[in-house]
C-alpha cells in the first residue's frame, strides 16, 4: 500500500535560503540518525555548488511526516539557471516560495513565481531570515502580495498563506509573536495546502521525464513523475520522442523512488510519486516513457529560449596541447553534446569551421560553469567574447534586455547610475533603505557585458546585483565597449622582472616574473585607449660591472588576478580566452602583429 503523497519544490532568488531550509527539513523529519555527520547545504553535492555557495542542478529528495511521504525538489535561485527551475516544476503540485525578510522580491523571485503561477499553483510564502537586523517582515509580505497581482495572480492564488521562518536555526511559525524552535508548522501546512497529486493508477503508465542523472554502473537514469498508471520492475517500456516518435522499446531494469539522500530499490511504483528508473541509454529530457497499451507522449512544457551565445574552439596558441587532456575538436563535440543531453537551457550548433561549434545559453554565469567543469574534466580550448542573440518580430530586430536592481551605498549611486545610463538602461524605480540605495534598470544584455565588474570596482566590491532576463525590445543602437587598450607580448619566453620594472608606468599587468608567454598573449592592461605591444621578456645585459645597491630594490606592483567570470567580461572582440585545466591566457586571435594591422 503506498503512502499518501506531497510534491512540492522550493523557489526563490539565489541566497534566499532555500537549501539551507532543506538540510532542516531533512534533520527534522528524521532522515538522518541522531549521531550522524553530516555537511551544511548537504543538497549542494557538487563541488562547483559548494564553491560558489549557489545551487546549480535540481535535486531530488523525500521525507515522511505523519506516515505522508513529501518528495522535494531543491531548485536554482540564479537566473542563468532558470531552465533547471522550469521543467522541474511539471513534476509537483505546490511551490513554496521563499523571500528574504530584508530583501524582499527580487528578479528570480518574479521569474519563478510566473512560471508558477502560470501552472495553476497555490503557493506557501515563506518570509525567511526574519532573525537579520534589517528584517522587514510586514512590508516584505505586502511586496510579495504586490507581485502576485502585477502576475495576474487569481483570487484563490491571492489568498497565500504565510510563515516567518530561519531557516539556518531550523524553525517556522504562524505569527512573528510565536516562540515554537522547529518546523512542525511548514510540515503540517503542506499537508494540509498542498494538494495530492491525481493517481489514476487504472490507466495505461505514462511518465515525463524531467531530468536525467548518470550512474557509472546502470547508465542513464530517467527521473520523473509517474502521470498515471504502474510500472513494475522488468516492465516494457517505450521510449517516446516529444512529437510521438518511438526512440527505444526496452525494459526498467531498475526502478527507485527517493527517500532522504537516498534511492531505493523498489519492484512497484504507482502513479503521483516521483521515481527513477534505468534501462534507456537515448532518454533526455522531456521525452516520455509509455506503456505500449497508449503509446503518446505527455505534453512537454517548452522553456524560455538561450539569449547569449560563445564560441567554443580548438586552441591554436603555441601552447596549444600541453596542458589539457582533451583538445580535438571531435572531444569538444562529444563534451558538449553530453552537456545537452542533461542541461535543457543550453543550445550548440556548428558553424562552417569544423573546429568552432556556437554554444547558446541563458547568461554568462551558465556559460561560466560549463567552462569551469569541461576544464576541471581536463578539457582545452579557446572561447570569444559573449555575444547576444537578437530576434526578428514583425519585421524589427529586437534584442534581449534585462532587468537590474543594485543595492549600494548612498554615495555610490550616482556613479551606479552613471554607469548603468552609459549602457543604454533605463531607470524603472529608485528608493532608500536604511543607508542602502536600491535602483531598478531595465538594460540590453549587450549592455552588461563587462558591467558587474566596473561597477564592484567604483563600489569598492560593497555593491548587491542582481539581473534576470525581462523581455526583447527593439535594438537600442550601439554602446562603447572596453574603455582601456590592452598590453600585448612581443614575443615568447618567460616574463622578466627587469622588463616589468621597465614598463610598469604603461599600465597594470595581468603576468607575473617567471610566467610563459607567447606573442600576441594579452599580459596587462594599458593606461591609454590604444592596444600597445611590449616587451615582458626582455632581460638584463651582463657586464662586468657590479651594479649599485638600488637597482635592485624597484618594487613591482602586484599583478592583477582575473577570475574565469572576469576574463569572460574583459575579452574583447578581437581576443580569446584560453582555457586549459591549468591557466587561462587572454590573447588575440590573431598572434602576429602585421597580420592584425592588415584586419583592421
Amino acid at each position: 500500500m503506498q503512502l499518501p503523497i506531497r510534491n512540492i519544490a522550493i523557489i526563490a532568488h539565489v541566497d534566499h535560503g532555500k537549501t539551507t531550509l532543506v538540510d532542516e527539513m531533512l534533520r527534522q523529519s528524521g532522515t538522518f540518525r541522531e549521531n550522524q555527520e553530516v555537511a551544511e547545504r548537504v543538497m549542494d553535492s557538487n563541488v562547483l555548488e559548494r564553491e560558489r555557495g549557489i545551487t546549480i542542478m535540481a535535486k531530488n529528495t523525500a521525507v515522511k511526516w505523519k506516515d505522508t511521504k513529501i518528495n522535494i525538489v531543491d531548485t536554482p535561485g540564479h537566473a542563468d539557471f532558470g531552465g533547471e527551475v522550469e521543467r522541474i516544476l511539471k513534476m509537483v503540485n505546490g511551490v513554496i516560495l521563499l523571500v528574504d525578510a530584508a530583501e524582499g522580491p527580487l528578479p528570480q523571485t518574479r521569474f519563478v513565481l510566473r512560471k508558477s503561477l502560470a501552472l495553476g499553483y497555490q503557493p506557501i510564502v515563506v518570509i525567511n531570515k526574519i532573525d537579520r537586523h534589517d528584517a522587514r517582515p510586514d512590508d516584505v509580505v505586502n511586496e510579495v502580495f504586490d507581485l502576485f497581482v502585477s502576475l495576474d495572480a487569481t483570487d484563490e492564488q491571492l489568498d497565500f498563506p504565510v510563515l516567518y521562518a530561519v531557516g539556518i536555526k531550523g524553525y517556522a511559525r504562524k505569527n512573528l509573536s510565536d516562540t515554537n524552535e522547529d518546523l512542525t508548522p511548514l510540515f503540517d501546512l503542506i499537508l494540509d495546502h498542498v494538494p495530492a497529486p491525481e493517481q489514476p493508477v487504472d490507466k495505461p503508465f505514462k511518465m515525463l521525464i524531467s531530468n536525467i542523472e548518470w550512474n557509472d554502473y546502470i547508465g542513464r537514469i530517467a527521473i520523473g513523475r509517474i502521470e498515471q498508471g504502474e510500472i513494475k520492475r522488468n516492465q516494457p517500456i517505450l521510449l517516446l520522442h516529444r512529437d510521438g516518435q518511438v526512440k527505444e522499446k526496452s525494459r526498467a531494469t531498475k526502478l527507485f523512488t527517493f527517500s532522504g539522500l537516498e534511492k531505493v530499490s523498489v519492484d512497484h511504483c504507482e502513479a503521483g510519486d516521483i521515481i527513477a528508473l534505468a534501462g534507456y541509454e537515448d532518454a533526455d529530457i522531456g521525452d516520455s516513457l509509455a506503456s505500449e497499451d497508449e503509446p503518446t507522449p505527455v505534453a512537454y512544457y517548452d522553456i524560455d529560449k538561450p539569449t547569449i551565445a560563445m564560441y567554443f574552439r580548438v586552441n591554436d596558441s603555441p601552447f596549444a596541447g600541453l596542458e589539457g587532456k582533451f583538445v580535438t575538436s571531435n572531444m569538444i563535440k562529444d563534451r558538449l553534446m553530453k552537456e545537452l543531453r542533461t542541461n535543457v537551457s543550453l543550445k550548440v550548433d556548428p558553424t562552417e569551421n569544423p573546429d568552432i561549434f556556437k554554444v547558446s545559453g541563458r547568461g554568462e554565469l551558465q556559460l561560466a560553469i560549463l567552462i569551469e567543469t569541461m576544464r576541471r574534466e581536463g578539457y582545452e580550448f579557446s572561447v570569444s567574447r559573449p555575444e547576444v542573440l537578437m530576434q526578428e518580430i514583425d519585421g524589427v530586430m529586437n534584442e534581449p534586455v534585462e532587468e537590474v536592481i543594485v543595492t549600494v551605498e548612498e554615495a555610490y549611486g550616482s556613479r551606479v547610475i552613471e554607469i548603468l545610463m552609459s549602457r543604454k538602461g533605463s531607470m524603472t524605480s529608485m528608493s532608500q533603505e536604511m543607508e542602502m540605495t536600491r535602483l531598478a534598470f531595465k538594460v540590453p544584455s549587450r549592455g552588461l557585458i563587462g558591467f558587474r565588474g566596473d561597477v564592484l570596482t567604483e563600489t569598492r566590491g560593497t555593491a548587491m546585483i542582481h539581473q534576470q532576463f525581462d523581455c526583447y525590445e527593439p535594438y537600442k543602437g550601439d554602446i562603447p565597449g572596453r574603455i582601456n587598450g590592452v598590453l600585448v607580448a612581443l614575443e615568447n619566453g618567460n616574463v622578466t622582472q627587469y622588463a616589468l620594472e621597465g614598463l610598469q608606468d604603461r599600465g597594470q599587468f595581468i603576468v607575473e616574473p617567471g610566467n610563459p608567454v607567447y606573442m600576441g598573449q594579452v599580459v596587462g592592461i594599458n593606461n591609454r585607449t590604444e592596444d600597445m605591444i611590449v616587451n615582458v621578456v626582455k632581460k638584463k645585459n651582463l657586464t662586468n660591472h657590479r651594479a649599485a645597491q638600488t637597482s635592485d630594490s624597484v618594487k613591482i606592483s602586484t599583478a592583477k588576478k582575473l577570475s574565469l567570470e572576469q576574463c569572460i567580461e574583459f575579452v574583447d572582440d578581437d581576443e580569446l580566452l584560453e582555457i586549459t585545466p591549468q591557466s587561462m591566457r587572454i590573447r588575440k586571435k590573431h598572434l602576429d602583429p602585421n597580420d592584425r594591422k592588415r584586419k583592421e
